[in-house]
């Protein structure tokens, strides 16, 4: 079976957007692939954050994607933090990396385009950190959103580089990007992908939305002047992005949706939109408390790490025979 690893970083609570573009995919996954999914702590902490909120941010993601249907019998979740093999990897990758490909990166090109102060060495230097996250595990597929594509094609880079230095030691892993329809947009401006880190509370739903108010969110959503019920992303993105919503919670085809809906208005819409994801967050949050208060979490995360610090641990020493880090065979 092949391989396929994905890493999530805990900055901000999780969103509908994420879900349907990303973790609602990774259910379907670890069904035809051997899954790794971690929380990528070590990233976060590129900027300044709030250790209480990260650690909180942490634990609701994790119960999160086991209450949406993550199997910890099909898929090994853990911490990033919780296998020093990562850093080391990392520092090694970053030994191997050159100065123009890290300035190429999207986060720290567009923060130094933007002048901001106060951009850390480590915001620099992460991407050689996730391209260790991917080699560490001989990933074989990698999902992303075509924005972070680029930090596959530098793990990519890294392992040629390193295999053609040392000898095999890495597999080379392809980028799997996400379905055409699957990004969510905000329900304030539409043109604009939800995000968790979203200023304007009413543009996002978090998967931790008290659900009647995720409801009031859908209702005061914007949509355009035109009356008509259509799928047209270019001059409705709102009604567009509604469509996208109900038709992921519903797994109904959007054309079907656009067919019941011929000569209704835009308030009915709203109101089965606002609905269909008021039950799914009482559902998906009745069990979130569940795992909460049970052992679910922290068995899994044990079990995860485990498996998961074996790998790590062997590939790590290869490496380090590799490079001849190590004097004792």
């Amino acid at each position: 079976m092949k391989r396929m690893l994905s890493g999530v970083k805990p900055t901000g609570r999780l969103t509908l957007g994420n879900y349907i573009g990303a973790i609602r995919q990774f259910i379907q996954y670890q069904d035809e692939y051997e899954m790794f999914i971690f929380i990528a702590n070590m990233h976060a902490i590129t900027i300044p954050c709030d250790p209480k909120q990260l650690r909180q941010n942490s634990k609701d993601m994790i119960a999160l994607y086991l209450a949406l249907g993550l199997d910890p019998e099909k898929t090994t979740l853990f911490l990033q933090s919780d296998l020093p093999q990562h850093t080391e990897l990392g520092w090694i990758m970053t030994c191997h990396s050159y100065m123009g490909e890290l300035q190429r990166m999207t986060q720290y090109k567009d923060k130094t385009a933007k002048g901001e102060a106060g951009i850390t060495a480590g915001l620099f230097t992460y991407p050689a950190l996730m391209a260790a996250d991917i080699l560490m595990y001989d990933a074989d597929y990698v999902p992303v959103g075509v924005d972070q594509k680029q930090h596959v094609e530098l793990a990519r880079d890294l392992a040629e580089r390193f295999n053609h230095r040392y000898g095999d030691t890495f597999v080379v892993p392809e980028p799997i990007v996400q379905k055409v329809g699957a990004k969510i947009m905000s329900l304030q401006n539409p043109t604009k992908k939800m995000s968790k880190s979203e200023d304007n509370p009413k543009a996002t739903i978090d998967l931790l939305d008290e659900p009647n108010v995720a409801r009031k969110k859908i209702m005061s959503a914007v949509t355009d002047s035109l009356g008509v019920i259509r799928y047209d992303v270019e001059n409705q993105p709102g009604i567009a992005n509604l469509l996208t919503i109900l038709s992921a919670l519903n797994n109904e085809a959007i054309e079907g949706i656009v067919k019941r809906y011929e000569g209704k208005g835009y308030g009915e819409l709203k109101k089965e939109v606002g609905q269909t994801v008021f039950d799914f967050l009482s559902d998906l949050q009745e069990k979130y408390r569940a795992i909460i208060a049970s052992s679910i979490m922290d068995d899994a995360l044990r079990e995860g790490s485990e498996k998961a610090g074996k790998i790590a641990y062997k590939k790590v020493a290869k490496v380090k025979r590799k490079l001849g880090l190590s004097v004792v065979k």
